[in-house]
């Protein structure tokens, strides 16, 4: 039986980041709210506007590696307050992409999914 998945970054999610990358920003320290579960620090989620699915979607868990429709390529869903989460700026070429309760990292050239946050908001 294999072992679960595991996470050895603080921020929470299941992915791990890719080779010679971390999207927490280690140089702030985190933010209030959050604790330590099973050596991880989970962020409790955030207030937010209720989020409005464009016609034709309902909610699904994205992962790293998908591909999000050019559809949420639009500054309605882009999410700019990353660093009340301690999460840094994203690299060029990518966006943080408010989708339901989770905040996906997104090359905004391809739509790639390259990390995700599950229940952020």
């Amino acid at each position: 039986r294999p072992s679960p998945p595991t996470n050895d970054r603080p921020g929470g999610g299941h992915n791990r980041p890719p080779p010679g990358g971390n999207y927490w920003d280690h140089s702030r320290p985190r933010p209030p709210g959050g604790y330590w579960n099973n050596n991880h620090w989970n962020q409790r989620p955030v207030y937010a506007p209720p989020f409005r699915y464009p016609h034709g979607y309902g909610y699904r868990r994205w992962s790293a590696g998908l591909f999000l429709p050019a559809l949420f390529f639009s500054t309605a869903y882009y999410y700019s307050d990353y660093g009340i989460l301690g999460l840094g700026a994203p690299p060029y070429g990518y966006r943080w992409v408010r989708y339901g309760p989770d905040l996906l990292l997104v090359d905004i050239r391809t739509g790639r999914i390259r990390d995700v946050r599950y229940g952020i908001f």
